[in-house]
C-alpha cells in the first residue's frame, strides 16, 4: 500500500490506468455473527458495517491543481470549508451546474484527452472505530468521476468507473477511535469517454459510502448457481466460494430454507482456499418475474470457538437458456414487456434512495412490466435485490457508451482500440462480479451504443468463461450485422446471443419476425419513445410480438423523466431540462422521455402502455349470450391469483353485472366463459367491461388491483339519451341587427353573430355567457414533441416541418357569402361561405357552415369543406375552436375516458360517462404541448356551479378543452410560462392526427394519419342542466 504525501502522478488522464490499490471486485454481500442477524439481510447489522453517508467537509474548484497544501492530512483546518450532503451530486448542491447532452461529447474529441478545466471536489469527514477485526474494507458503491481517497493522512488508492463499485483495504492505515478520510473526485477522466450516456453530467460520490469488516477467518467470494434436470423437476444447487488462506481447516455449513421449509443443512471441511458445494434439490419452487419465489441460504464459516463468519444470500431456482432460436427461462420462452430505467431523482441527481427505488418497482410491477434494462449502467446494489424480491427480469448492461463519436465519423474507435481493451473488460468483470447471484439477472449487456470492435468480442469472451448461465446482449453487433446484410441477415451475432434492435419501425419489424433460418431471437433494446405526449402505436408493436414467437418483447425508453426541480427567477418552482443551466451543448428536453414525471406521477403514457401488454385477453364469442373466451397470456403463472367481474353499463347506470373465477387456466391457454346476462331493457348504449382484478394483496398490489381490463358494446342505442337539456317553452326567436352584428334570441338565450367575419361571436342562456368567442375553423394543435423531431435513421419525417412548408399554422378565412334565413318564427338558418387557406402557398378549403338555430337554444353546426391545390399531405387536427366562459368549472362527458385520447394512444380509453374538473382536463407535460384530447365522444357537457351550461352532442368528436391557449402552449418551454387565461379554449374536432414516436422513432402510421381531404361534419351546441 502506498503511504504518505500527496499523489503527484495525473492518474486520470491515462486510460490504462483504472486503479490503484482497488481489490478485486466480489459477489455483493455482508457478513454477519449470527443466523438471526444474517436472515434479517440488514446490512446495519452485518460486522463493522459503518455507513458513511451524511454531512461531509467539501471544497469546490475548477481546477485539480487550486489546492496545493497537504487537503489530505488528518490535522488539516478545513473549518472554512463548506459542508455537502453524501450521497449527491454537487452541481445540485450548488457547486458548478447540470450539463445535458444526448449524444455529444461537452468538450472536444481527443481522446484520451480531457478538458484542463476540470472541475473537482475534495470532501472530508471523520469517523470513529471501535472493536477493530483483523480486516477493514471502505466500499464506495458510486462515485461519478474519478478519485483519489486518503486515511489518515496515508494515501488509500484511487479508482474509475462511475457506476461500479470500488473497495479497498484499509486494514493496515485505520485505526481505533477518530479516522478522517479524504476523497478527491475529478468530473473530467480519460475514462469519461466511455461514459457518454444520454443523461445529466453529474459529479461525485451519488451512492452509499460505508465500512465494513472481517476476520481473518472469511469467505471472500462465492458463486451461487442452479441447473435443472431435462424436465424441469428438480435442480442442482452449486456453490463456489474464495476463502482466505486462514480458513484452511475450517468448516462450512449450507442451510437452505424458506418461510415455510428447511430444505437442508449440510457440514464440509474445508481443505484449500476455494471450495465447491452442490446439492440437488428436489421439485424446488422456481423462480419467475411471475412468481418469484426465493430461498434463503446461509453460509457459516466455523472454527472450534464456533461460527466465525455467516453470509445470507438469497436463491430463486431459474434457469436461462438459448433453445430452438428462443430465450427461455426455466423451459419456457418469455416475452419481455420492459422499459429502461435511469437512475434518477429530481432533487437528488443520479442519487436514489431505497423507498424511491421500492417506489419505482412497485409502479412497474403495478403496469404489468416484468423486465427492466440498467440504461446504461449497472444500478444501485439494492435494486437488484428488490428485483430479486418483487420479480422483475433484468438486463444488466454495462457501464459503456461512446456515442459521441459518431460526430466525427468514427463510432468503432475506442472498441477497436487496444489501448482501450482493458477498460472495456474491466468494467464487465466488475458489474458480473458484484451481481453474479441474482436470480433477476436473465442477461448481461456490453454497453450501449458504442460501434462494434474487438474489445466487445473479448468482452464477450471473458464472460462467457465466467458465466455460462446467462445471455449476452449488445445492440451495436445487431447494427453491424443489419447495416451490412439490408436488414435480412444470415449469420447470427457472435458476441450477442440475440438481435437487437431499437425504434425499429412496424414494417421492419415484421419483416425481421417473418426471418427463418436465425438460431437467435429478436429484441427491441429500446422502443415506443416516451417523450412529452406519446407515444402512439403500442398496439401494432405488442400484436407482432404475440404474432411471431422469435420477436420476444422491447423495452420501453425510458422509465422516467429526468426533469431537474429548480426554481426560476420568480420564485416558481419547474423542472428544468437541457439549457435551463446555459450549458452549451445541450439537447433541449429530450432527457424529458419517459412513462412517469420527475415527480414519479404516472403520465398517460404508463396507462397506455399497462393496456398494451396486460397478461388475460378477452374475445368476444357471443355477446348477446354473454360467451366469451379468457386467455392467459402470463408465461409461468395460472390464473388462481385473480377473478373475472363483469358490469353492463347504459349511460351513467349500473344495469347488470356478475362475478367468474379464472382457477385453473394455465399458461398460454384459453378457457370459455357463459355470463349470465339477463334481458337487456334500454334504449341507450350498453356496454360490457370485464375487469381482472387481484384475490389477495401483494407486496406490489392491494386486494382488488385491476390487473387487466376488457370492454365491448353490446348495442348503440340513443347516445344522447338521458342527458339533461335546457327545457325552454315555446316562444319565437327574432332577430335584431346593429352594424355588423345579428343577435337572434328570445328571452332565454342569446346568439350573436358578425356578418363580416361569418362567427358567432357569443352564445348566452340564461343571462350566462357561455360561449364567448367562435367557434372557428381551426387545424392547428400545440405541437407536441413528436410532431417537433425527427430523425432519418427511424423513417420518420418532420411533421412541423411539413405543416409549417404549408403554412397549416397560418390558415385565414375570407368571407365570401353571409345570408340569413327564416324557416319560420321558431326556426333561423345562417350560412356562411367561405375560403380557408395559408399566406404565401396556393391551397385551402372552400366551406359552407350552416347555422341552424332553434328556439330551445339549439344550434346545429354542419360544415362542408372542398380541398383545393396540393396542400399538406396530413393536418393536425379538423374541428372547431371556441372560447367558453371560466365559470364553466365542471366538465362531463359520453366517450373514452377517463384520461387523454388520441388515434394510436387509445387502448387504456374506456367508453363511459366521466366528470372532471375543467382546470384538470389536460396533462401538465414538462414541455407544454397538445395534451388532453378525449376521443369517440357521444356528447360533451361544460357547466357552473348552478349546474347551468353548456352541451356539445351529435356525430362522434374528439375534444379538449384548457385554460391555456393552443398559441401559448405552442410558445412556452415551460409549464411556469403559461398563464390561465380568463376563458377556457374549447376544440370540437371532426378528426385529430395521431402521435407516432418520431421523436425518436417512427412517425404516425398510415392508419391514423389525418389525410388533407374534403370533410363534412355536424355538431349541436345547447343549453344544459346537470342535476
Amino acid at each position: 500500500m502506498w503511504k504518505g504525501g500527496i499523489i503527484i502522478h495525473k492518474y486520470y488522464l491515462d486510460q490504462q490506468v483504472l486503479g490503484k490499490n482497488k481489490m478485486g471486485e466480489s459477489a455483493y454481500h455482508f457478513t454477519y455473527r449470527s443466523s438471526e442477524e444474517a436472515k434479517t439481510y440488514n446490512r446495519q447489522l452485518s460486522k463493522g458495517f459503518q455507513l458513511l453517508n451524511g454531512e461531509w467537509k467539501f471544497h469546490y474548484s475548477r481546477f485539480p491543481e487550486v489546492l496545493t497544501e497537504a487537503f489530505y492530512t488528518s490535522d488539516y483546518d478545513d473549518s472554512k470549508w463548506n459542508t455537502i450532503r453524501v450521497p449527491s451530486n454537487w452541481q445540485l448542491e450548488g457547486y458548478g451546474k447540470p450539463h445535458y447532452t444526448n449524444v455529444q461529447y461537452p468538450f472536444p474529441i481527443d481522446p484520451p484527452h480531457i478538458p484542463s478545466e476540470n472541475p473537482t471536489g475534495i470532501y472530508r469527514r471523520a469517523f470513529y472505530m471501535n472493536d477493530l477485526d483483523d480486516q477493514t474494507f471502505l466500499r464506495f458503491e458510486g462515485v461519478d468521476g474519478a478519485f483519489n481517497v486518503w486515511l489518515n493522512g496515508q494515501y488509500v488508492g484511487y479508482s474509475t468507473g462511475s457506476r461500479t463499485a470500488a473497495q479497498f483495504d484499509l486494514s493496515e492505515v485505520i485505526k481505533e477511535g477518530q479516522n478522517t478520510i479524504v476523497v478527491k473526485v475529478t468530473k473530467w477522466s480519460a475514462q469519461t469517454y466511455l461514459e457518454d450516456q444520454d443523461m445529466w453530467w453529474l459529479s461525485g460520490i451519488f451512492r452509499d459510502v460505508y465500512i465494513k469488516t472481517a476476520g481473518k477467518k472469511a469467505i471472500e467470494d462465492y458463486t451461487v448457481t442452479t441447473a435443472f434436470d431435462n424436465q424441469y423437476n428438480n435442480a442442482t444447487l452449486c456453490v463456489e466460494l474464495s476463502l482466505t488462506e486462514e480458513s484452511v481447516g475450517s468448516s462450512l455449513t449450507f442451510t437452505l430454507s424458506d418461510d415455510l421449509h428447511s430444505l437442508f443443512s449440510e457440514e464440509i471441511k474445508v481443505t484449500a482456499r476455494t471450495v465447491t458445494f452442490s446439492k440437488v434439490i428436489e421439485k424446488p419452487e422456481q423462480w419467475s418475474a411471475e412468481a418469484p419465489h426465493l430461498y434463503d441460504l446461509l453460509i457459516q464459516l466455523s472454527d472450534d470457538s464456533g461460527p466465525v463468519s455467516i453470509v445470507p444470500q438469497k436463491v430463486g431456482f431459474r434457469e436461462i437458456r438459448l433453445h430452438n432460436g428462443l430465450i427461455e427461462v426455466n423451459g419456457k420462452p418469455v416475452l419481455f414487456k420492459g422499459v429502461n430505467r435511469h437512475e434518477f431523482h429530481p432533487d437528488l441527481g443520479r442519487y436514489v434512495p431505497y423507498s424511491t427505488m421500492i417506489e419505482d418497482i412497485k409502479l412497474m410491477k403495478s403496469h404489468n412490466i416484468n423486465a427492466v434494462r440498467t440504461s446504461h449502467y449497472p444500478s444501485d446494489p439494492r435494486f437488484y435485490d428488490l428485483c430479486d424480491q418483487y420479480g422483475l427480469y433484468v438486463i444488466d448492461e454495462t457501464d459503456i457508451e461512446t456515442h459521441g463519436f459518431v460526430f466525427v465519423n468514427d463510432w468503432d474507435r475506442l472498441s477497436d482500440s487496444d489501448d482501450w481493451t482493458e477498460a472495456y473488460v474491466d468494467r464487465i468483470r466488475r458489474m458480473i462480479e458484484r451481481d453474479k447471484n441474482h436470480p433477476s439477472v436473465v442477461i448481461w449487456s456490453l454497453g450501449n451504443e458504442s460501434g462494434y470492435g474487438k474489445n466487445h468480442v473479448k468482452m464477450a469472451e471473458w464472460a462467457r468463461k465466467k458465466d455460462d448461465t446467462r445471455l449476452l446482449h449488445y445492440e451495436g453487433e445487431t447494427r453491424y450485422l443489419l447495416e451490412r446484410s439490408n436488414f435480412e441477415p444470415k449469420q447470427s451475432n457472435k458476441s450477442a446471443d440475440m438481435f437487437s434492435t431499437m425504434y425499429t419501425d412496424v414494417e421492419t419489424l415484421e419483416k425481421l419476425g417473418k426471418q427463418t433460418g436465425l438460431d437467435q431471437p429478436h429484441i427491441l433494446c429500446e422502443f415506443a419513445h416516451a417523450m412529452g405526449n406519446g407515444p402512439g402505436g403500442f398496439k401494432e408493436y405488442l400484436e407482432l410480438f404475440y404474432k411471431y414467437p422469435r420477436l420476444q418483447g422491447g423495452f420501453v425508453w425510458e422509465w422516467i423523466d429526468q426533469g431537474i426541480r429548480a426554481i426560476n427567477e420568480d420564485g416558481e418552482e419547474f423542472f428544468a431540462y437541457g439549457g435551463d443551466f446555459g450549458e452549451d451543448p445541450h439537447d433541449g428536453n429530450f432527457v424529458i422521455d419517459g412513462l412517469i414525471f420527475p415527480d414519479r406521477e404516472p403520465s398517460p403514457a404508463l396507462t397506455e402502455y399497462k393496456k398494451a401488454i396486460e397478461p388475460i385477453k378477452v374475445e368476444a364469442i357471443d355477446l348477446n349470450a354473454g360467451k366469451i373466451k379468457v386467455t392467459n397470456r402470463y408465461d409461468f403463472i395460472p390464473l388462481d391469483h385473480v377473478y373475472g367481474l363483469w358490469e353492463l353499463t347504459a349511460g351513467e347506470k349500473v344495469i347488470q353485472n356478475g362475478f367468474f373465477k379464472t382457477d385453473g387456466i394455465n399458461p398460454q391457454e384459453s378457457e370459455e366463459f357463459e355470463l349470465k346476462i339477463e334481458t337487456i331493457d334500454t334504449n341507450e348504449p350498453v356496454d360490457l367491461t370485464i375487469q381482472f382484478v387481484q384475490r389477495y394483496a401483494t407486496e406490489w398490489s392491494d386486494i382488488g388491483h385491476e390487473v387487466a381490463w376488457s370492454q365491448f358494446r353490446i348495442s348503440e342505442g340513443d347516445k344522447t339519451k338521458g342527458v339533461l337539456t335546457a327545457s325552454l317553452e315555446s316562444e319565437p326567436l327574432a332577430v335584431k341587427t346593429e352594424s355588423e352584428l345579428i343577435t337572434i334570441e328570445n328571452s332565454k338565450f342569446s346568439v350573436t353573430f358578425n356578418q363580416f367575419e361569418g362567427l358567432l361571436k357569443e352564445y348566452s342562456y340564461n343571462g350566462n355567457r357561455l360561449i364567448t368567442s367562435g367557434p372557428k375553423q381551426n387545424f392547428w394543435r400545440a405541437l407536441t414533441d413528436n410532431d417537433r423531431i425527427s430523425h432519418d435513421e427511424f423513417k420518420s419525417s418532420n411533421t412541423e416541418k411539413h405543416w409549417k412548408q404549408f403554412a397549416v399554422d397560418k390558415m385565414q378565412e375570407r368571407i365570401e357569402s353571409f345570408s340569413v334565413d327564416q324557416v319560420n318564427e321558431t326556426e333561423m338558418s345562417i350560412t356562411v361561405s367561405s375560403t380557408l387557406a395559408p399566406p404565401i402557398v396556393e391551397w385551402g378549403f372552400r366551406s359552407e357552415t350552416t347555422y341552424t338555430i332553434f328556439e330551445n337554444g339549439r344550434i346545429d353546426i354542419t360544415v362542408s369543406s372542398k380541398k383545393y391545390g396540393k396542400g399538406s399531405q396530413t393536418l393536425p387536427k379538423i374541428g372547431l375552436q371556441m372560447m367558453i366562459s371560466k365559470e364553466l368549472a365542471d366538465t362531463k362527458w359520453a366517450g373514452k375516458g377517463p384520461g387523454e385520447s388520441y388515434p394510436d394512444i387509445i387502448l387504456a380509453a374506456r367508453d363511459g360517462v366521466w366528470e372532471r374538473a375543467t382546470d384538470e382536463m389536460t396533462t401538465p407535460y414538462i414541455m407544454p404541448q397538445e395534451s388532453g384530447n378525449r376521443s369517440d365522444v357521444d356528447w360533451a357537457a361544460f357547466y357552473n356551479s348552478r349546474g347551468e351550461g353548456l352541451l356539445i352532442a351529435g356525430e362522434v368528436f374528439n375534444f379538449s378543452v384548457s385554460q391555456y391557449t393552443t398559441r401559448d402552449l405552442d410558445k412556452a418551454m415551460h409549464r411556469t410560462e403559461l398563464v390561465a387565461g380568463d376563458q377556457y379554449e374549447l376544440t370540437i374536432d371532426h378528426q385529430v392526427n395521431g402521435i407516432g414516436s418520431s421523436s425518436c422513432g417512427p412517425g404516425v402510421l398510415e392508419q391514423y394519419q389525418l389525410k388533407n381531404e374534403d370533410y363534412a361534419y355536424t355538431v349541436s351546441i345547447m343549453p344544459y342542466i346537470h342535476h
